[in-house]
Formats: C-alpha cells, sequence, structure tokens
C-alpha cells in the first residue's frame, strides 16, 4: 500500500505541474494581447487627434486667408502652433490670375486655372507632428492634410 500510495502523490505532483504550466502559458498569452491591445488603441488615438487637428486648422486657415487683406504685399503664407504634443505646421500658397494683385504673395502658382467666379484659390498644406511613445527612439509621426479651398 505504501508503494501504491507514493504512485498516486507522484501522478498528481506531475498532472499539477501541467496545470500550472498551462495556465502560465495562457496567462501570458492574455498579458501579450492585451499589451497589443492598448498599444493600438494609443495609436488610433493620437492619428484621430491629428486628424482633427488638422481640420481645425484648415479651417482656421480659411479664416485667417479670408480676413487678411491678400491683395496686398501683406499675404499670409504659415501658420503654426502647438497643441499639447503635438506640432501644426501650415504652408499655404495661392492660385490667383495674374491680373490681380496677388502675384505680391510669394507663392502664386498658376494664372490659368482660376474663373471669374473663383478668382482666388487657397492650397492648404497641414502637417501635424507628434510623438509616438512606444518607440525608444522618439520618433515622431506626421500626418499631412492638403486641402484646395476657394475664397
Amino acid at each position: 500500500m505504501n508503494k501504491l500510495h507514493t504512485m498516486r502523490d507522484a501522478f498528481s505532483m506531475i498532472t499539477a505541474l501541467f496545470i500550472i504550466i498551462l495556465m502560465a502559458t495562457a496567462s501570458m498569452l492574455v498579458l501579450n494581447m492585451s499589451g497589443k491591445m492598448v498599444k493600438e488603441t494609443t495609436a488610433q488615438f493620437q492619428r484621430e487627434q491629428a486628424m482633427l487637428l488638422a481640420n481645425s486648422y484648415t479651417e482656421y486657415t480659411l479664416l485667417a486667408v479670408t480676413a487678411n487683406e491678400h491683395n496686398t504685399t501683406n499675404c499670409l503664407n504659415s501658420i503654426s502652433g502647438t497643441y499639447g504634443d503635438y506640432a501644426i505646421n501650415v504652408n499655404i500658397s495661392y492660385i490667383a490670375k495674374s491680373t490681380e494683385n496677388t502675384t505680391n504673395c510669394a507663392t502664386v502658382l498658376s494664372s490659368s486655372v482660376t474663373t471669374e467666379s473663383t478668382p482666388l484659390q487657397v492650397i492648404v498644406d497641414v502637417n501635424v507632428r507628434y510623438p509616438d511613445y512606444d518607440q525608444p527612439d522618439d520618433l515622431n509621426m506626421t500626418y499631412h492634410k492638403r486641402s484646395l479651398l476657394k475664397i
């Protein structure tokens, strides 16, 4: 009986070790998946924030260009700003007829694509840079949006 009792204890110990190893493997898999989900959620949040900032700065640029007297030498060529870790740079290019006084602007791209109903058009390039927190080397991500606005 003593030998039979020892065999049962050994079998129970092997079964317990197998279950512990199985549970540890399952726990590692769950932790790995949850870490990846957190990383993806953070990246998606940052990209959505950059998209919203790009839309906001596009609308702000339209407001600033229409408020600015673009028919003089006072043309608006760029806007920059920050929001937390986000750096926003806006480059503005004008499309106008050469007969208008907008040739004083720094970047007049063309004079053949405008019509009488839309004498001035503006190309707005918005670049939003933000840090990628998952990269150890301080790598920055960039979101770019280009819009053609009719003034």
